[in-house]
């Protein structure tokens, strides 16, 4: 709590500050009331125009053109601010400059040219996310799925107290507990031998669990540490958050997933009854995927620079092939939204199959289609989501999405025993994604994301094997289970509207 009223107590002046400068400007300007009408409804006709033509998803224009509606003058201000990509801008240059320094290994590069004939349409979305991310798809050394968030933890645990040259962690969420007290305890010995340990958290994401003392404690340990997008003042990236999740070591080994760094993550204590998350570990050149996503970070922000030393660790050819793994980053800078695209894309090649695991589900217009296509074609496409959520607004808006998918035939589960934090999508036994993006608009727009896709791994078996018995723990939910009536299609319908802001 104490950090929290830190940050509101940095901001307030601001906030403050500019209502005071907007009283003021009304005051004077009063007598030239009828002009500036004039002015502002001609404005107004080119902000609408500007925000129709401008390449966004169509529920997220219908938003702030509402928003304009009502009231036209902050409506335009907030878009500018932080309603389109330009606003991310600041933060996007410093890690194009980093990426620049750092380059990445393309040792691996080539190994989409030659898939077979039946399995071409699908190396061909795998090269559309190479493209639009830059990140190169990889032969899948050696994969290992975790189905619990605890089997995950203990398995980073056992890799950090090995570490012979780094560890380098970046997650959206840290809280002091059980799980992160030994996470501590393990890096600050490594560190005693010489280890490079570095932590990158999210301000915003960890702005009620994450505080001065708990830097302290690292400093002390002779851990460095770095907030993301840290919440000085109120900024047009205040929205673009670090959602990423990730956990290199030595660059041998990485492990991500849906898993924080707080105790409910591993069911140490129970906040939405039982916590089902996931995660995997790999090994190879894959890991220089993640190496370069941290490194990017980090040396975007910070004058301690990663060195190149800490690349030349990772091996430049796979020991054995389990398939082919992409690991790649979203950014709310791109011109294209990579996850959410290429969620369409699979949607769209997918023969018998289609599964999903996902904490919310708020869809853009385009994805919801192709999930409706997917399934009126034949294809069987599921949703587990939380049978107890986490956040109760956001759960009535998921719910909100299910008619129109189970009218076309999409099969949804809610995890009868509690909450859902995984983030995974399987498809004909060929291709799953597992990474931290959920279902939403944040997620698939505007924060920074990490996804790994695997083609023809192992993994893929140990997902579904996993998602059958999650699924044999819900309980089916079909259309008759969402009467609401009148009153309440009405608030879904509304609350509909402002599902990108959630």
């Amino acid at each position: 709590m104490k950090t929290i009223l830190k940050k509101i107590l940095v901001i307030l002046p601001a906030v403050i500050l500019e209502a005071l400068i907007i009283g003021l400007l009304v005051t004077i300007f009063r007598p030239w009331a009828a002009f500036f009408e004039g002015v502002f409804r001609f404005l107004g006709f080119l902000f609408a125009l500007f925000v129709i033509s401008y390449r966004q998803e169509g529920t997220y224009k219908i938003l702030w053109l509402l928003f304009f509606t009502a009231a036209p003058i902050p409506a335009a201000v907030a878009y500018l601010m932080w309603g389109n990509k330009r606003t991310v801008k600041p933060i996007t240059d410093k890690v194009g400059k980093a990426q620049e320094t750092i380059g990445i290994h393309m040792d691996d590069s080539g190994i989409l040219s030659d898939p077979a004939k039946e399995d071409e349409r699908t190396a061909e979305s795998l090269r559309y996310v190479e493209t639009l991310s830059g990140a190169p798809a990889r032969a899948a050394e050696n994969t290992q799925y975790y189905p619990l968030g605890e089997d995950c933890w203990k398995a980073m645990l056992t890799e950090m107290k090995k570490a012979e040259k780094y560890i380098y962690l970046e997650y959206f969420i840290i809280q002091d507990g059980v799980m992160w007290g030994e996470m501590t305890k393990a890096m600050a010995e490594r560190v005693k031998a010489g280890v490079d340990v570095r932590v990158i958290y999210d301000d915003l994401g960890s702005i009620g669990t994450f505080s001065g003392a708990d830097t302290k404690k690292l400093t002390e340990a002779g851990i460095k540490w770095m907030p993301f997008n840290e919440l000085k003042f109120i900024s047009g990236t205040l929205n673009n958050r670090s959602h990423r999740k990730m956990l290199i070591i030595d660059g041998k080994v990485a492990f991500s997933g849906g898993v924080n760094l707080a105790d409910e993550y591993i069911n140490e204590i129970e906040k939405f009854g039982h916590w089902k998350d996931i995660g995997f570990r790999i090994t190879g050149p894959a890991v220089g995927n993640y190496l370069y996503m941290f490194a990017s970070f980090w040396n975007a922000f910070s004058k301690d620079q990663i060195p190149k030393e800490a690349f030349d660790l990772v091996p430049k050819s796979a020991q054995s092939a389990d398939g082919v793994v992409l690991s790649y980053y979203d950014s709310p800078g791109n011109r294209d939204a990579v996850s959410n695209n290429f969620y369409i894309e699979m949607l769209g090649n997918a023969k018998k199959y289609a599964w999903f695991y996902t904490p919310y589900l708020m869809l853009g217009d385009t994805l919801q289609d192709a999930f409706v296509r997917a399934a009126k074609r034949g294809v069987d496409v599921r949703i587990i989501t939380p049978g107890i959520p986490d956040k109760k607004l956001v759960f009535r808006i998921t719910r909100s999405f299910y008619p129109a998918l189970l009218e076309a035939g999409v099969k949804i589960y809610e995890y009868a025993p509690g909450f859902v934090h995984a983030k995974a999508s399987l498809y004909d036994d060929e291709l799953c994604t597992i990474g931290t993006v959920n279902l939403d608009y944040r997620s698939l727009y505007l924060h920074f994301e990490n996804n790994s896709i695997f083609w023809h791994s192992s993994i893929q078996e140990e997902l579904k094997k996993d998602y059958l018995e999650t699924q044999a723990k819900c309980r089916e939910i079909r259309l008759e289970d969402l009467n609401q009536g009148i009153f309440g299609a009405v608030l879904d319908g509304i609350l509909r509207i402002f599902s990108p802001l959630c």
